[in-house]
């Protein structure tokens, strides 16, 4: 995996080997288009291949007419060759129809593989744990699914055909110039040892800059993406010296692995054409010599030496799909490190409960993200059906995270989570997610109107509903406010709504969600006080008859909650109303009455 910015990876290719073992799984899927798309370039090869034999044999019949015109004794057969070279015309056309229908084959699979892998990668991206993005950028999943796959695509495409044609043409060319002369094809197969030598010295010394080269794009485009998304924060700290230090470490990066791997694959090509051309003066200066002493005609030295380019073009094609395969390589097994990562484990509910309540239950809670630092250490609580709970605390007291694991984003270290008496890891996640209603602090919406946002949350309700729901959010003002109102288109960041605006939204999309249970994670921490009453009055009014988890850092606004609970380094100090509390004189107390002691200040 890409490493922290800074950090130079040398990783090599893991399984080579493996990871092509693998995608031929997803080419055998399409093993009837394969094999036509195979059967159409051997053909088109073989249809290449037969020319120059016969063109020699037209240069020797036309060689051997003009000799007898000189002698006197016959003329040149125009007609023969005529007609000869109008075949030879008909194989050619035939060679570029088969490898015109082995392309269109050829791409139809590599595009259906490619589309395959995306839809793989999409469905993965919703069943892996939250765990594994603590992990790894935003960039470098988006790296995966576009440039990895892209590669892929192009090079599958690539090297299948070259692979199939250049050995085809590779073998077919050797039994022609055997066909032709034995001392000439062994001239031109002595070349052969120096060029595998080629090959194999070039691709293993290039090898691991091609993954290292897909490694390091997939750092850039987090760090393009990161920069971006947080543009407005670099300006106000006046960090873009280092936005651009940062971003240029990493693209030197790229720059030096990508330009050691075309500059190693690049040598390849004029190597070979070196040995080519040895081979070629070779070819020529035995050939001379044959011709004089009468072992080979005319004819036959133009057709040997138009099969010792065609025999040394496809060890250079070779060569090239052996590059385009070390980049397919690291491209297909970044995306198969990403479609093997761990899986949140699906379980199906035992039975489901007839009447879902929201009755919640904490027993003796431990968790923490990492092994060896607990953040929840023995949290035990029951929200009754229809209560309203309110969880406070200082920040990194453990509030979020028991929100999270009441969804099983994550599974708790020990105890257990009991929703309506069935432990959550005995849920399906999907029954136990359509449990809760949720607000957050960091609003999430999406390029699209108000409407089809609010509609988010069941997408199976009508314009009336939705408006409803907007209406109880108090948010259906605004909107009215808005060009287009409900069809007010809202863009990709949500930046032409205000954040109180945004917050509004989420809460008219929980309104409509209607589940028998909600959370609400600083859900008025972004409008203004006049709003946050207007919220509040919907919120009460929603939370009546479902059982309410609220986190607040406001206390004022969970005053008419049932039971507060008051964490403090992972463990509940205080349990109790908003009036027992105070009179306790306890932490509560002293977090309620320092932030009217702040109002007071300001």
């Amino acid at each position: 995996m890409p490493g922290p910015r800074g950090k130079r990876s040398t990783e090599k290719a893991k399984d080579f080997k493996g990871t092509m073992v693998r995608l031929l799984g997803y080419v055998g899927q399409h093993k009837v288009a394969v094999f036509f798309g195979i059967a159409f370039a051997i053909c088109s090869v073989i249809f290449n291949i037969v020319g120059p034999k016969v063109l020699g044999s037209v240069t020797t019949k036309l060689y051997e007419g003009l000799v007898a015109t000189v002698a006197g004794t016959g003329t040149v057969d125009f007609a023969w060759i005529g007609a000869t070279l109008l075949g030879l015309l008909g194989l050619y056309l035939a060679s570029s129809a088969c490898n015109l229908i082995q392309g269109w084959l050829m791409t139809g699979v590599t595009q259906k593989i490619c589309f395959q892998m995306r839809q793989e990668i999409s469905e993965k991206i919703a069943v892996i744990p939250l765990s594994y993005f603590n992990g790894h950028s935003k960039g470098d999943v988006l790296s995966r699914i576009t440039n990895d796959v892209d590669t892929l695509g192009q090079s599958l495409n690539q090297s299948i055909t070259q692979l199939i044609t250049s050995v085809t043409q590779l073998v077919g060319v050797l039994v022609m110039m055997l066909s032709i002369s034995l001392t000439l094809t062994g001239v031109t197969v002595l070349t052969l040892p120096v060029s595998v030598v080629i090959v194999l010295v070039v691709v293993r010394f290039s090898q691991k800059y091609f993954r290292e080269q897909q490694q390091v794009l997939g750092t850039v485009n987090g760090i393009v993406e990161e920069d971006f998304a947080g543009q407005g924060v670099i300006q106000v700290f006046d960090r873009s010296e280092a936005a651009v230090a940062a971003f240029e470490a990493q693209n030197d990066r790229l720059f030096t692995s990508g330009w050691k791997s075309q500059f190693l694959s690049g040598l390849m090509m004029p190597l070979m054409s070196l040995v080519g051309n040895m081979g070629y003066v070779g070819v020529i200066v035995v050939g001379a010599q044959l011709a004089l002493a009468g072992a080979a005609t005319p004819g036959d030295i133009q057709s040997f030496i138009q099969y010792v380019r065609n025999f040394t073009q496809p060890i250079q094609q070779l060569s090239n799909v052996s590059n385009t395969m070390q980049s397919m390589a690291a491209a297909t097994e970044r995306v198969f490190e990403f479609l093997a990562a761990p899986e949140e484990e699906e379980t199906a509910t035992p039975q489901l409960p007839a009447v879902r309540e929201g009755h919640v239950e904490f027993d003796h809670v431990r968790f923490g993200y990492l092994p060896d630092k607990t953040i929840i250490h023995d949290f035990s609580c029951v929200a009754e059906p229809g209560q309203t709970v309110a969880i406070v605390g200082p920040t990194g007291a453990g509030k979020t995270t028991l929100i999270k694991l009441i969804q099983r984003f994550y599974d708790v270290d020990a105890g257990s989570i009991r929703v309506d008496d069935i432990d959550v890891r005995d849920w399906d996640r999907t029954e136990l997610r359509a449990e809760f209603a949720m607000v957050l602090q960091d609003t999430w919406l999406f390029n699209d109107t108000i409407r089809e946002n609010i509609r988010y949350g069941r997408p199976d309700a009508t314009d009336e509903e939705v408006e409803a729901a907007a209406k109880a959010a108090r948010c259906d003002h605004f909107i009215h406010t808005l060009a287009g109102g409900y069809d007010f288109m809202i863009n990709e960041e949500g930046t032409n709504l205000s954040q109180g605006q945004r917050q509004l939204v989420t809460i008219a999309r929980a309104v409509l969600a209607d589940r028998p249970a909600l959370i609400l994670d600083e859900a008025t921490s972004n409008v203004d006080t006049r709003t946050e009453e207007l919220i509040q009055r919907a919120m009460d009014a929603l939370m009546v008859g479902r059982t309410s988890f609220v986190i607040a850092h406001r206390l004022s606004t969970i005053r008419n909650a049932d039971v507060i609970l008051v964490l403090r380094d992972g463990d509940i100090v205080e349990k109790g109303t908003h009036e027992e509390l105070l009179a306790t004189g306890g932490f509560y107390a002293e977090l309620y009455n320092s932030q009217f002691d702040e109002d007071a200040v300001a």
